[in-house]
C-alpha cells in the first residue's frame, strides 16, 4: 500500500472552518434561562442549534488544546440530565491557543453552533459539534472537574452500528440515537464530555502522530500477540477507541500491541478524522510492556520452496532502512527462495524528474543481504512508465523478484517491457510465458494509474513455477468504518474487482495449457480474505488465498484503527493445494510495532512442486 504519510501531514496543516479568534471576558454568571450544553448537542449526531447563535452556555472547563489546527477547548455541564443520549459536553473552538482559560474553570460561553467535519465531507466523516467565534465568560476558578464517564465492555454495545437511512443515502445524522444498542452512537452520546478507559490493552501500535488504540473489550476476538482481529465486514471490533494526548508528544508512550495502558485514561471524547472517536488524555495510564518479540519463521527444507512477499513501503536509496529490511529477510524470513517485492522505488524516489530506473535501489537492498549474512541474490524487475503507476508523485513504485540462483533458476525470455503484455503458450506439451519477467494485460484500464503485475517463470527441482506479483489499488478514498453513512462505502474496490479479474483470467490460461502447473500469484493485495477482491481472484477455483490455512486469530498483516487484519496474500492453484503439502506462515515483524520498518508482514509460503 502506498505511503500515506505525505498525504497526512498535508492534512493535518489545513485550517479549521472557522478562524475567528476568541475573546475572554471577566463578567457575571449565566442566565438562568441559558441553553445547556444537552441541547447544543441534542439527541442526534447534528445539533438542532446548528448555524444559529446561543449565548451563556454554562460547563466547566475539562481539557485544553493548544495544538494543531483544532485549537480550543472543551466544556462539561456538572449537572447532568436523565436522557443518556444527550451529551453533556461540547467543544468550543478558538482557532488560536485559547488564552484567559484553565481546566477547572467554570465559564460561560456565547458564540455560533456549527458542525466540523473532520477530513472535509467528502471524507464522510461524522460532524463534531462545536461552538465557534466564542465569547467566554470566566465565572470562578478551581472547580472540580465533573467525574469521567467510564467506558468499558459492559458499557459498549456489540452492534457496531445502526442500518443508515436509505433517503439520506445510507446516513446515520438524522437517526435518534441509541447508546444502549449500538457503539458508534454510545461514543456520539459522550462526544466532548470526559471519559475514562482503566488497564486498556494496546491494539494499535503507536504511531508517528503520538496516537495509539486500546480495546476496552479485552476478549474481543482476541489473538495470542494481543491484538484484536478484524474478520470480517459486519464484525468491527466495537471496543477499539483511538488514544491521544494534551500532554506533550516527547511524554507519549512507544507501544507495541499487546502493552497495557494500565491505570486510568481520563479526558475528553473526540472525533479524529483518522480514526473516528478519540480519548484525548489529560491523564495518560502507565505503559506496562507485553513482552511482544518479533516472529521468526523456520528455514525451508532442502526440498521445499519458499516463496515469500514484503511490502519494503517506498524503499528508495535514500532510505536507512536497507540494513534493517535485509535482517528481516535473513533472520526472520530466513532468506526464502524467492521473493516478491512491493513498493520498489525508482533511483532518485519521491525526485519527479522522469527517472525510471530502480537498479540502484534493488543492488542496494541485495548487498545489504550479502552485508547481514544472507545469500547473493539476483533480481528481476520492468521500470514502469513514468508516473503512470500510482504511489509517491516520482517515486514509480513497481514489484520486484528477488531469488536465490544456487536454489532456482529464472527462465529469462526476451519483450518484457512496461506496455508489452506476457502471453501463454505451449511447449513441449507444458505451459510457459512469451516474456519473463513480464507484466500483465498492461493496458487494461484495471491498472490505471496503478502498478501492473509482474509474471516470472522459475525453475525448481526441475518443475516450472510461475510467480505472480501484485499490488493492488489501495483503500484510499473509503469511508472508514465510523463513518456518517452505514454501512460504509468502499469505493476502491471497483478497481481492486477488475485487477483480480484480469489476473485470474491470466492464471485460467495458464491452467489450460497446464491443468497441473504451479503457480503463485502473491503480494499487496490490498483487501482482505474475505472480500470481493479475494473471491474475484480465487475465481472459479483458480487460486486459494492460503493465508486462510491459518488459524483465524493468525490471520493479519497489518494492524489499521486498532484491527489486526489481511492485505498481503499468497494464493496457489490447485496442484500445490491439493496435496496439503505446504505450509503459510505470517511473519509478524512490523505491524504490531512502534518501531516498525514497513507497515506490512511479510508472508512466507512453502511446498514441494
Amino acid at each position: 500500500m502506498p505511503s500515506k504519510k505525505s498525504a497526512r501531514l498535508a492534512a493535518l496543516t489545513v485550517a479549521a472552518v472557522c478562524s475567528a479568534a476568541s475573546t475572554v471576558v471577566l463578567t457575571s454568571p449565566a442566565h438562568a434561562d441559558s441553553v445547556r450544553v444537552r441541547d447544543v448537542q441534542g439527541t442526534t449526531r447534528i445539533s438542532p442549534y446548528a448555524g444559529k447563535q446561543v449565548t451563556d452556555v454554562a460547563g466547566i472547563v475539562t481539557g485544553i488544546r493548544t495544538y494543531g489546527s483544532s485549537r480550543g477547548f472543551w466544556i462539561q455541564d456538572p449537572d447532568a440530565d436523565a436522557d443518556p443520549a444527550t451529551s453533556e459536553g461540547v467543544f468550543v473552538f478558538t482557532s488560536s491557543t485559547p488564552k484567559g482559560v484553565a481546566v477547572g474553570d467554570a465559564v460561560t460561553v456565547s458564540g455560533t453552533v456549527s458542525e466540523y467535519v473532520p477530513g472535509g465531507t467528502s471524507s464522510g466523516n461524522q460532524a463534531v459539534t462545536q461552538i465557534t467565534r466564542p465569547t467566554v465568560t470566566v465565572v470562578s476558578s478551581g472547580n472540580p472537574v465533573p467525574a469521567p464517564v467510564v467506558i468499558d465492555a459492559g458499557s459498549v454495545p456489540d452492534a457496531y452500528a445502526p442500518q443508515g437511512d436509505p433517503a439520506a443515502n445510507n446516513s446515520v445524522n438524522g437517526l435518534p440515537l441509541r447508546p444502549s444498542a449500538y457503539a458508534l452512537d454510545l461514543y456520539e452520546s459522550l462526544e466532548g464530555m470526559n471519559v475514562r478507559v482503566a488497564d486498556a490493552r494496546v491494539v494499535g501500535a503507536t504511531d508517528p502522530y503520538t496516537e495509539l488504540w486500546v480495546t476496552v473489550k479485552p476478549d474481543e476476538n482476541a489473538n495470542r500477540r494481543g491484538g484484536t482481529v478484524y474478520g470480517s465486514y459486519t464484525a468491527q471490533n466495537t471496543g477499539r477507541l483511538m488514544i491521544q494526548s494534551l500532554g506533550k508528544a516527547a511524554d507519549f508512550p512507544d507501544a507495541n500491541v499487546g502493552d497495557t495502558l494500565t491505570g486510568t485514561t481520563t479526558g475528553p471524547l473526540d472525533y479524529n478524522q483518522y480514526g473516528g472517536y478519540t480519548l484525548v488524555a489529560n491523564e495518560l495510564g502507565t505503559l506496562r510492556s507485553g513482552g511482544l518479540e518479533r516472529e521468526t519463521t523456520r528455514k525451508q527444507k532442502n526440498g521445499e520452496l519458499a516463496v515469500a512477499t514484503y511490502n519494503v513501503e517506498n524503499l528508495d536509496p535514500s532510505d536507512d532502512t536497507f540494513a534493517a529490511h535485509a535482517a528481516a529477510i535473513v533472520n526472520n524470513l530466513r532468506s526464502p527462495d524467492i521473493v516478491s517485492l512491493e513498493e520498489i522505488q525508482d533511483n532518485n524516489g519521491a525526485t519527479n524528474d522522469g527517472t525510471v530506473a530502480a537498479d540502484r535501489t534493488l543492488t542496494a537492498l541485495t548487498d545489504a543481504i550479502v552485508a547481514a549474512g544472507g545469500p547473493r541474490y539476483d533480481w528481476r524487475a520492468i521500470d514502469p512508465v513514468d508516473g503512470a503507476d500510482g504511489g509517491e508523485p516520482g517515486g514509480n513504485i513497481r514489484q520486484a523478484f528477488l531469488f536465490k540462483p544456487e536454489r532456482v533458476t529464472f527462465t529469462d525470455r526476451a519483450g518484457g517491457d512496461a506496455t508489452t503484455a506476457a502471453g501463454v503458450v505451449r511447449e513441449r506439451g507444458k505451459a510457459a510465458l512469451t516474456v519473463s519477467p513480464g507484466r500483465i494485460d498492461p493496458a487494461n484500464e484495471a491498472w490505471k494509474n496503478s502498478r501492473k503485475p509482474l509474471v516470472g517463470e522459475f525453475a525448481f527441482r526441475g518443475r516450472t513455477v510461475f510467480v505472480i506479483a501484485n499490488h493492488f489499488n489501495s483503500k484510499g478514498g473509503d469511508q472508514g468504518l465510523t463513518s456518517q453513512y452505514q454501512p460504509p462505502a468502499r469505493g476502491s474496490e471497483t478497481q481492486r474487482h477488475l485487477q483480480a479479474t484480469a489476473v485470474n483470467t491470466f492464471v485460467k490460461e495458464i491452467l489450460t495449457v497446464q491443468k497441473n502447473a504451479d503457480v503463485v500469484a502473491l503480494g499487496d493485495i490490498n483487501d482482505f480474505e474475505f472480500s470481493g477482491t479475494t473471491k474475484a481472484l480465487e475465481g472459479d477455483g483458480e487460486l486459494w488465498s492460503a493465508v486462510k490455512s491459518l488459524p483465524r486469530g493468525e490471520r493479519y498483516s497489518y494492524v489499521y484503527q486498532g484491527n489486526s487484519q489481511v492485505l498481503d496474500q499468497i494464493l496457489i492453484s490447485p496442484s500445490i493445494r491439493r496435496g496439503c503439502d505446504f505450509e503459510y506462515d505470517s511473519v509478524h515483524v512490523n505491524a504490531e510495532f512502534h518501531d516498525q520498518i514497513s507497515d506490512h508482514d511479510p508472508q512466507v509460503l512453502r511446498f514441494r512442486p
